[in-house]
């Protein structure tokens, strides 16, 4: 119990530092910063302790940005600010840049290969669909609560 504390700490504390440089990159004001690294650790911690538990990645992502889209919409309402200023900065430590990478570089060595190998190819698709269901959670997990909190009718 005690390591998996720690590992979401740490995991915290080094999703904190991303959303902070993504917000500064992004000309966020310098007051509304430890709101973005507060969504982006709060939001890469919970994805960390649902994978702990088994849920599939693109699972958990969902979970998560859902989360940074219900905190940035209430940092939003207090500040008066847009929430996207917030959410933006606080889903970036949760892109998956090493299933893309993955699948580029097994593109590459694909393409160089004079026959098609059936291992890359898994690997490619393997690779490429992780990473295209996670960047679908990510954007689908930000917009709904923002949908379901603005709605103008009733859900029913």
């Amino acid at each position: 119990m005690m390591d998996l504390l720690i590992k979401l700490l740490n995991d915290a504390l080094f999703s904190a530092v991303p959303a902070v440089g993504f917000a500064m990159v992004f000309n966020v004001p310098r007051r509304f910063l430890p709101y973005c690294a507060l969504a982006g650790s709060l939001g890469h911690s919970l994805r960390t302790l649902l994978m702990h538990f088994d849920m599939p990645i693109e699972w958990g992502t969902f979970v998560a940005a859902a989360l940074v889209g219900v905190l940035t919409i209430g940092f939003a309402k207090r500040h008066l600010a847009p929430p996207l200023m917030y959410a933006v900065a606080a889903i970036i430590p949760m892109i998956p840049g090493t299933y893309a990478y993955n699948t580029v570089i097994a593109l590459v060595q694909l393409t160089a290969m004079s026959e098609v190998s059936p291992e890359l190819t898994a690997e490619v698709i393997s690779n490429g669909l992780k990473t295209i269901f996670i960047l679908g959670a990510l954007s689908v997990g930000l917009a709904m609560p923002s949908l379901l909190y603005f709605r103008t009718r009733s859900v029913i």
